[in-house]
């Protein structure tokens, strides 16, 4: 199957196939590490919160919003 096929497949595959597929590139993604571009955006968030540390929001409250929304 080429690159350009695998899209089109994905919609015919059942929610927990698509739910399986999805795990395993999140895994393949998180052992990747970051790309030089997030990397910059890391740093930069990192810089903008140790300058304002006030503006910030704890963990624990950005993962509950996220939650909420799935």
């Amino acid at each position: 199957m080429s690159k350009a096929e695998i899209p089109a497949e994905l919609p015919k595959l059942s929610a927990q196939h698509r739910g399986e597929i999805l795990e395993q590139l999140w895994r393949l993604e998180e052992s990747a590490g970051p790309t030089g571009r997030e990397e910059t955006l890391l740093n930069e968030a990192q810089a903008a919160y140790d300058a304002h540390p006030s503006t910030g929001t704890p963990w624990s409250e950005v993962e509950a919003r996220l939650r909420k929304r799935t």
